[in-house]
């Protein structure tokens, strides 16, 4: 007894002596803290306030994900709100995305798209799959493809090797495309064997010589490549219209730098135009040189503003020929992307597609060249109402990214831009990219692009048509800002 009773009184005075030990140690870090806060001068509330003014900016960290998870209602979030991103989640798990007792969706904000159904649908036995679309007849090798969604441009070094081997992978078994993005052709774009498009951005990654020019033998090593369709230029995109791609030097690993020909952990920020396309004529001449280079279509991706600029264009083409006119381009929203971008242009620069797709489609038809020039739209076009509206439009092929990263486990934290993503896509910290297993996000790549193939398909079907290409600009009403609705054959008369 004695000796139980001698363990708990030793027990309890090394407690004792601990906890006055460890509640000295807290004294003086917080005294350490507190003499810190009071003598700089850099933050001023934490020099009036010193120790608790930290909780500021610890606050100011954590309340994007407090919103996220107990705040935000359903339809609130930007850029994507959770109503969005769990359709995306379920659709690509397999789970079961339908809904009961009615929609969270306010119906009567301006823009709302309503689809306008008709009475007697097609019946499911007569419904068609949708057909390939010739991009680039006058090419050595056009390119037939039928996918009404793709995966748009994500390069490597803004994902990581795990999600572009997914993002491959899940391609192949959709029957879709996978645009490189700007960062050039790695080994893991080409793992899974799908259909790729090359993106060449400003600094020429992958295909660039020392100087940062054009070097045609590797640009046709890279055509070369069964699996490379298609050869983008890229001009602008959402996220930074104007300014080319930023990706930060934490990011530019080795590897990373060998692929895109630059130096490795220094931050890698692409001019903002090409050097050698400063006008609709030069633009024109650079894409036929690359489209006899290569043999393959070769178009241009823009972001756009201007209906004189989008005509001044079908005029230059016009003086050329239709044989030599870019075989298509790829429109992009004013509103932001995956990657690092300053936010100026991500907020103010540059119109949302629910305007210029409208704007280029009817430039192209106004001189005879719709047919000729396919048009490729994207821009948080992630949901199947999203992109039956782009088809009603008048597009040709959707593309997404963000969609695509929802599929992959994307959960907006909103660090793409760091090199921490907490779900191991655009982080190349090995530690964090453990947890992404490409195998088995390419089901779930495959499987979103199954859901918005379907629910794409559900609304044409409403609307009365076999497939969503056949879907017009009067099969889509717009809220306004008076009230009621309008078609948008109403407020974008077709040509």
């Amino acid at each position: 007894m004695n000796a139980i009773t001698a363990f708990v009184s030793t027990s309890l005075t090394v407690l004792a002596v601990s906890f006055i030990c460890l509640l000295a140690t807290a004294s003086l870090y917080l005294a350490f803290i507190f003499f810190s806060d009071r003598n700089q001068t850099r933050d001023a509330i934490r020099h009036n306030y010193p120790v608790i003014g930290r909780f500021r900016s610890i606050f100011s960290q954590l309340g994007e994900f407090f919103r996220q998870y107990f705040f935000a209602m359903d339809r609130e979030e930007m850029p994507f709100n959770r109503a969005q991103r769990q359709w995306v989640y379920e659709s690509s798990t397999g789970s079961d995305n339908t809904h009961a007792f009615g929609s969270t969706r306010s119906l009567t904000p301006v823009g709302t798209p309503i689809f306008v159904n008709t009475a007697f649908p097609p019946l499911e036995t007569s419904h068609d799959a949708a057909e390939p679309v010739i991009i680039g007849p006058f090419a050595k090798e056009p390119y037939k493809a039928a996918s009404i969604i793709n995966i748009s441009a994500m390069s490597f070094g803004a994902l990581s090797k795990p999600a572009i081997i997914a993002l491959s992978k899940g391609a192949k078994l959709a029957g879709c495309w996978l645009n490189t993005g700007e960062g050039g052709l790695s080994p893991y774009h080409l793992a899974g064997g799908c259909d790729i498009v090359f993106q060449l951005g400003t600094a020429k990654y992958g295909a660039r010589n020392a100087n940062g020019d054009l070097d045609d033998t590797r640009l046709k090593a890279i055509a070369d490549h069964p699996e490379v369709k298609m050869i983008e230029l890229k001009l602008a995109q959402g996220a930074k219209p104007g300014k080319g791609g930023i990706l930060p030097g934490s990011k530019v690993t080795e590897e990373i730098a060998r692929i895109r020909g630059i130096e490795p952990f220094k931050p890698s920020i692409s001019p903002n135009r090409h050097k050698d396309a400063a006008n609709n004529e030069e633009l024109l001449d650079l894409i036929e040189h690359m489209r006899q280079v290569t043999g393959l279509p070769t178009g241009f991706k823009i972001v756009l503003s201007s209906p004189d600029w989008a005509n001044d264009l079908c005029q230059a083409i016009k003086k050329r020929g239709k044989k030599r006119a870019p075989d298509f381009i790829t429109l992009d929203g004013g509103d932001g992307g995956t990657g690092a971008a300053p936010m100026p242009l991500m907020d103010n620069v540059g119109l949302p597609v629910t305007e210029s797709l409208p704007m280029l489609v009817d430039a192209l038809a106004r001189h005879q060249l719709r047919g000729r020039v396919r048009v490729i739209v994207s821009g948080k076009l992630i949901t199947p109402a999203e992109v039956a509206w782009a088809y009603c439009a008048g597009a040709d092929f959707v593309n997404s990214a963000r969609g695509f990263m929802f599929a992959l486990g994307c959960i907006q934290a909103l660090k793409c831009n760091k090199n921490t993503c907490p779900t191991g896509i655009t982080t190349h910290d090995e530690h964090l990219q453990e947890g992404l297993n490409p195998d088995s996000k390419a089901k779930r790549i495959a499987k979103y692009v199954e859901k918005i193939r379907y629910g794409s398909g559900l609304i044409a079907h409403s609307c009365g048509v076999s497939d969503p290409r056949q879907l017009e600009r009067h099969h889509v009403r717009i809220v306004q800002p008076a009230g009621g609705t309008k078609l948008l054959s109403e407020l974008h008369p077709p040509v």
